[in-house]
């Protein structure tokens, strides 16, 4: 394989990744370098998730920067450098599990409260 298709994993088809901030304390030795990012999580389904793992491994015993193209939510193209992977079988098949290094500009949050938070469950008068 070239090192043109070596350095970057490609999201074909489907739905724009979604990311997970990592409240791990772990996760700030990987983000460490010159530029001022986040990391998160992401996690994809795939035919092959060994060999994804296998070829960010690759990529890093070179000491290059792999990166996962995927497009946005308005359809544009956006990279983000691999700082880990792992893959993990499931019921329903290959999981991919990539940390990204996210520049803060373009990490998007998303709050959700669930149920915990019902208006029948919430007592005003608790502090």
């Amino acid at each position: 394989m070239s090192d043109v298709t070596d350095d970057k994993i490609t999201i074909i088809e489907g739905p724009p990744p979604t990311f997970e901030r990592i409240p791990e304390l772990w996760i700030y030795g990987l983000s460490e370098g010159a530029l001022q990012s986040d990391m998160v999580l992401t996690r994809l389904r795939t035919f092959n998730g060994n060999a994804l793992v296998e070829r960010c491994y690759r990529a890093w015993n070179r000491q290059k920067e792999i990166t996962l193209e995927y497009r946005t939510p308005d359809g544009l193209r956006a990279e983000a450098p691999i700082a880990a992977a792992r893959s993990m079988e499931t019921d329903e098949g290959d999981v991919l599990l990539l940390w990204l290094r996210m520049s803060n500009e373009n990490i998007e949050l998303e709050i959700g409260y669930g149920d915990e938070f019902d208006d029948d469950n919430w007592d005003a008068d608790e502090t």
